[in-house]
């Protein structure tokens, strides 16, 4: 199984070490509050970091390389002067491909709502699975589990299910919080947390998580050795969306594999032959018709 640097802006702060599972970035963005102390946010931005980073996540042991590569930002919009903030988050990770210096992205997701969250500066930053002790925490942790998951999914066939099914439960346990991103209809558009484990755990979205697997270790990892019976393995995984899309036009997941990975897809499949083009194309067109990026695959490579 597979698996920098201190930089300090007077409003953008990144911290970036290599620790246990997760080699996590974290930025902190407080443009948006004026006349606060810049010590908090730095102190802030490192429990955060070493919370992510520092944590022993799974049972397994990982290597130096074998660290999963992500990335979370909050956004900071509102602060009372005291402990309780206002953002939102955004969370990318990636993996790297076999034989190759590239990194293949496996995640790509910003929350469209604001939470609040409470902070002190000294207080150790509490996290338990069982129960919800901050949201702030159980967010953090949540988003660690999602990535885990499909990181472990994209290496082995449904390897992540107790990883999603630890984001699951702590979605459970913070029902009783005020975050409305936690709740069924808390949010416009059924887009949040809730929905978000929802649709990967549920058996409808199921052929997701197999195309995690047959698209990034039968297909990316393949291609260094053998180019086209990798890409015909992403062309046959493409038909997993096809069937998701069949039965659940409106999947949460789905939409967000679609913009997680579009721009890689279409990269794949500009250069490849014109029956192969058109196989992926018009599986793209069918689930996602108003992406002008598809149009891209028979516009570009070979005639």
């Amino acid at each position: 199984m597979k698996h920098f640097l201190l930089t300090a802006a007077f409003f953008i702060i990144s911290f970036q070490i290599f620790a246990q599972e997760l080699n996590c970035r974290i930025t902190i963005d407080r443009r948006q509050i004026q006349g606060s102390n810049e010590e908090l946010f730095r102190a802030m931005q490192k429990d955060i970091f070493e919370f992510m980073n520092n944590r022993v996540w799974t049972n397994n042991v990982f290597s130096n390389n074998e660290r999963i590569e992500c990335q979370i930002q909050i956004t900071l919009s509102k602060f009372n002067g005291i402990d309780k903030f206002t953002g939102t988050i955004s969370v990318q990770s990636s993996r790297p491909v076999f034989n190759t210096n590239y990194k293949s992205t496996l995640f790509n997701y910003k929350e469209n709502n604001s939470f609040d969250f409470y902070y002190t500066e000294g207080q150790a930053l509490e996290f338990n699975e069982n129960t919800h002790l901050s949201n702030l925490t159980s967010v953090l942790a949540f988003y660690a589990y999602i990535i885990i998951g499909l990181d472990y999914d994209s290496f082995g066939l449904n390897s992540g299910t107790i990883y999603f099914d630890k984001a699951k439960q702590i979605m459970n346990n913070a029902q009783s919080d005020p975050d409305n991103n936690w709740k069924a209809f808390g949010t416009r558009n059924q887009n949040n947390r809730f929905y978000l484990i929802q649709s990967i755990t549920s058996s409808e979205d199921a052929p997701l998580r197999k195309f995690y697997y047959r698209y990034h270790r039968l297909g990316l990892d393949a291609m260094s050795d053998n180019l086209e019976a990798g890409r015909n393995q992403i062309t046959n995984a493409c038909q997993f969306l096809k069937q998701v899309y069949n039965r659940k036009a409106n999947s949460y997941f789905l939409k967000i594999i679609l913009t997680t990975k579009m721009d890689e897809i279409v990269k794949i499949f500009s250069e490849a032959p014109v029956q192969e083009k058109k196989k992926v194309y018009n599986i793209l067109k069918e689930i996602d018709p108003t992406n002008s990026k598809v149009d891209k695959i028979m516009k570009t490579g070979q005639n």
